[in-house]
């Protein structure tokens, strides 16, 4: 049976090792002998120690006011994957909104392929996100600047 995480770094009963280590596969800690481990029983597994958790490498939030993951997100430091090499910014901005629209497997293709277009013909590496989004700005845009005559509101009406 596999420890939950909480139960590996609190050993099962709230209080964690002296040592900073949290035992494995049931294994008893340093010093102490396994239950049932008397003779004639079965050979203990091999036990497997890990740094437990370290509670200081969170930093706390100020005094008097939980921290907004987002805002955490924003004002944390960039850091730099890779070989340390600098990487160029890709222009992907962070939306806190979000819907879930649903369309056939037709759709999703016509979707990918423009995505592919965009990106062989065109030079634009884009997500399939941002092609809804921008598809979603031109159509509404339309329909703001047309009204009646707007392509939504004829496709719409079936014409």
């Amino acid at each position: 049976m596999a420890l939950s995480p909480s139960l590996a770094r609190n050993n099962g009963n709230g209080s964690g090792p002296a040592n900073g280590t949290v035992p494995v596969n049931g294994a008893a800690p340093a010093g102490q002998e396994p239950p049932g481990s008397g003779e004639g029983a079965a050979p203990a597994p091999r036990a497997v120690e890990v740094p437990a958790a370290r509670p200081e490498a969170a930093p706390a939030a100020p005094a008097g006011r939980a921290e907004d993951p987002a805002e955490a997100r924003r004002t944390a430091p960039a850091t730099v994957r890779g070989r340390g090499r600098a990487r160029r910014p890709s222009g992907r901005e962070r939306h806190d909104e979000k819907i879930t629209v649903y369309v056939s497997a037709e759709e999703l293709m016509d979707l990918e392929h423009a995505r592919l277009v965009l990106r062989g013909e065109h030079g634009l590496a884009v997500d399939r996100g941002r092609v809804v989004r921008e598809a979603v700005a031109v159509v509404l845009a339309d329909l703001e600047q047309r009204g009646e005559a707007s392509i939504l509101v004829r496709r719409l009406r079936g014409r």
